[in-house]
């Protein structure tokens, strides 16, 4: 028997919803009316008074597990590069900035010398500022050119909600330039009318990867004079790139710079990242150029007040009588609710759709209740909205008219939204990248801000909020990405080679793997060779091969059945536990229930409806042994790296009370078996080992299982992943090795890069996993260590007190990572619980 889970999606981990009833009795500030903003000209509370009046109410203190209190710092000026127009700097001063930073300066320096660059500074520093100095004094020289259309630069941004609030931001700084800079956005949501204007007359196109890929590229003939004209591509949010997103991210990019010369341009990249390591190492990697780094922050920067809240146990009982917390999700609305009513303007970042819509129809409930004017100030937004609705969302936002939002990441990028006085983050998002990027929304107009850390009922979320060294004295992590998979690197071939036939001069621009890549096209009869080279063969867009963003194929449109309106979309990847048959789905507040998946036109048919309780798919998942491409003894167990197959299948959903999560039933599914050929680490042990270990047959296969969950909620302190892009599989006796196996793979055809860091740092994350278990305070296991909120299996079985000994067995004789100390014994931590 395999016990598994599923990655990227696969499940909404809100868990049961206990909400428990609230009292409101923040105290306000003197003169202050609930719900509004402060009077112009009054001062805004503290972030220290602002968390000490979130946790005035009863019990509320206890909590706060840690805070950690990041003082102000003072910035350091410089002067423009004197190649910088003098219009430029005159319109920058009007914009009120009388000097530049220090880093600011530098980066404009590196960029006119033409040398690629990455700002790899805090948040709100200013780097937009750094790129956009020399790209619009650029810009300013070409509209000057006597023939021609003049410079141009192209922006990537990784969401369309950034891209138009960079929009905004270059119109309101170059205003005083006239006509010299023409910004405009190109993206799916720009009108077919307007599309045209933007090829001819654009100079500052701003765009975003799927777009590149889909719409510019492919049609570069009529992008002719905007390409060879091409001086600035600018990159921003560069760490987002990771992964398989960020895999195809780059092979876009080496597109992008061939179709360039081609046209006789070879345009410099500047990018920008508040949060990365290595940064120079992760953008060379992206561009396949070499790139300078600016990483000194010489900004100012306001007080930060960080605290991590651990939501209190419940008297509820989760699965196999596990103590359940109350959830992240209650928790965080409660908190939305209580920065509105102190009329703090704040956002709370949800993992997923579904938990923002939750958010957001509590807090408007809980408001209601005070003050029946406060439930408009609140909202939710998230992907999958129309455009329409994102627009007017955004507008409200900037214009205060909001007071509190609930938001995925799709909010998380970027936007500059003055006057946000704290952010609220409902569980870990996975990287400590996405977590200071998330703080760092709030206070950007340089005063104080509180950042709330929630905690979800999760082996991770626990381990942190318990080891905040772990968050606040380690670096970001490192961009995890490989241009190089097969999987990512062949449809981006056979896209190239429709833009223009593939040489062998472009094999060095590919990368190493194309000469064998190459003949495997034309064997599938995808490209063919003549004498000019690779020719692209079929009649359908080669673009449309690649699936950038993951989604395992196009997005499944959310239909009202009655009425036949769009109410969104959700991947395809996603649609087998997010909308077959029977699911309830929340749009905008309002609860549907779906009643049919046609995956064949990938269309789900909803109903308005309003079900008491929720929704969770469970599966079946098998893996098989393709090859290992390493293996190291680990005593007398093993660790290997390869590449796996995994075949999943949803076969059934539970039904959910949503205030204590009791199973009310379960509906069988008829849905198909889908395939995976991804990377893997995995680990074995043997009879000797498990005797060892005091686990006999009867506990083995809980012991592996819990050790599998706990690894994959530990897996993203060591990796740039969360745990939705990573699944598992555990098995007693897996006929391939033949032994007790543990496996931990990437979500992804042909691997992100997960698992083979994993297998880099396998002696610190398996200790970490080990240490997280032993140190839970539960008798048996829960949410908190052992128990995954995607488990296929309903956590069944899973022994805590095995998985502690097993792991402490295994990393016994694991030998030392680079620069580890070597010790004779291996781990010496005691085992932490009493045997059973």
């Amino acid at each position: 028997m395999a016990f598994n889970h599923l990655p990227a999606a696969m499940h909404d981990a809100l868990g049961p919803l206990s909400v428990t009833p609230v009292t409101h009795s923040v105290p306000m500030a003197k003169n202050h009316r609930p719900g509004q903003p402060p009077e112009s000209g009054a001062s805004r509370p503290s972030p220290a008074m602002i968390l000490d009046r979130l946790a005035a109410g009863a019990g509320r203190a206890a909590r706060i597990t840690h805070t950690e209190h990041l003082p102000p710092r003072s910035g350091t000026h410089a002067i423009w590069p004197d190649r910088i127009r003098p219009e430029v700097i005159s319109a920058i001063e009007k914009a009120g900035i009388a000097h530049p930073w220090t880093h600011q300066a530098a980066a404009a320096e590196h960029a006119l010398d033409g040398e690629s660059v990455v700002i790899a500074t805090g948040t709100a520093s200013g780097k937009s500022l750094a790129y956009l100095a020399p790209v619009l004094s650029t810009l300013l020289d070409g509209s000057e050119a006597p023939n021609g259309r003049g410079a141009t630069a192209l922006y990537l941004a990784p969401t369309k909600a950034l891209a138009a609030d960079q929009r905004r931001s270059v119109k309101a700084l170059a205003a005083p330039l006239g006509n010299a800079v023409r910004p405009a956005v190109y993206d799916g949501d720009t009108p077919v009318e307007e599309r045209e204007w933007v090829r001819q007359y654009a100079n500052y196109v701003l765009t975003n990867p799927d777009m590149l890929h889909r719409g510019i590229l492919p049609s570069h003939p009529r992008w002719a004079s905007f390409l060879r004209a091409l001086r600035f591509v600018v990159i921003d949010e560069c760490h987002t790139y990771r992964g398989v997103f960020g895999s195809h991210v780059a092979q876009i990019l080496r597109r992008l710079r061939r179709l360039c010369a081609r046209y006789g341009a070879d345009p410099v990249f500047l990018l920008a990242s508040a949060t990365a390591a290595d940064p120079a190492v992760a953008a060379g990697r992206l561009t396949g150029l070499p790139v300078r780094d600016v990483s000194d922050d010489a900004s100012p920067r306001g007080e930060l007040v960080f605290a991590l809240w651990e939501p209190p146990l419940t008297d509820l009982h989760g699965e196999k009588g596990a103590p359940v917390r109350r959830t992240a999700t209650a928790e965080t609305a409660d908190l939305l609710t209580d920065l509105t009513l102190q009329g703090v303007r704040s956002v709370a970042f949800v993992r997923s759709r579904r938990g923002a819509e939750l958010i957001s129809v509590i807090a408007k409930e809980r408001l209601a209740e005070v003050d029946r004017s406060l439930p408009k100030r609140v909202a939710a937004y998230r992907g999958g909205y129309l455009p329409e609705e994102r627009r007017a969302l955004e507008r409200a936002l900037h214009s205060g008219e909001l007071l509190g939002l609930a938001a995925t990441t799709a909010l998380e990028l970027g936007i500059d939204v003055s006057g946000l006085g704290a952010v609220v983050i409902s569980g870990y998002p996975g990287t400590r990248a996405s977590l200071w990027q998330q703080a760092g929304r709030a206070g950007r107009s340089g005063q104080g801000a509180l950042a709330v850390l929630v905690a979800r009922d999760d082996p991770l979320d626990t381990y942190l909020v318990h080891h905040p060294e772990a968050l606040f004295q380690q670096p970001v992590e490192s961009t995890v990405l490989d241009p190089d998979n097969p999987y990512v690197l062949a449809p981006h071939l056979c896209a190239a080679a429709a833009e223009l036939p593939l040489t062998d001069t472009d094999i060095a621009l590919f990368g190493p793997a194309v000469p064998e890549l190459l003949p495997q096209l034309e064997a599938a009869k995808l490209l063919r060779r003549r004498a000019s080279g690779w020719h692209w063969t079929r009649r359908e867009r080669a673009a449309d091969l690649a699936d950038i963003r993951g989604g395992g194929g196009r997005p499944v449109q959310i239909v009202e059945e009655g009425t036949g309106r769009l109410l969104g979309t959700v991947d395809a990847a996603a649609a087998h536990t997010a909308v077959h048959e029977g699911a309830v789905h929340l749009h905008q507040g309002r609860t549907h229930l779906v009643r049919k998946l046609d995956l064949e036109d990938s269309v789900a048919l909803v109903e308005q409806a309003d079900p008491p309780y929720s929704t969770v798919a469970r599966d079946t998942t098998a893996i098989t042994v393709l090859e290992a491409d390493i293996e190291l003894p680990w005593g007398q167990g093993r660790l290997c790296y390869g590449s796996v197959e995994v075949t999943n299948q949803v076969v059934s959903f539970l039904r959910r009370k949503l205030i204590t999560g009791e199973v009310l039933g379960e509906t069988k599914l008829d849905l198909p078996p889908r395939t995976l050929r991804t990377r893997a680490v995995w680990w074995t042990v043997t009879e000797d080992q498990l005797d060892a270990a005091r686990i006999n047959p009867e506990i083995l296969g809980g012991a592996l299982h819990a050790a599998e969950h706990a690894s994959i909620g530990l897996l993203p302190l060591f990796a740039t992943c969360d745990r939705w892009d990573i699944g598992g599989v555990s098995v007693p006796l897996h006929p391939d090795t033949l032994l007790p196996t543990v496996f931990v793979y990437d979500g992804h055809p042909g691997g992100a890069g997960f698992a083979e860091r994993a297998f880099h740092t396998a002696r610190t994350w398996l200790t970490a996993t080990r240490e997280a278990i032993a140190s839970c305070e539960c008798e048996a296991g829960c949410p908190s260590c052992i128990q995954s909120p995607k488990c296929g299996n309903g956590n069944e079985p899973l022994h805590k007190r095995g998985a502690v000994r097993l792991l402490t067995e295994l990393l016994r004789a694991a030998p030392p990572e680079p620069n580890e100390p070597t010790t004779p014994d291996g781990p010496t931590t005691p085992d932490g619980l009493t045997a059973p």
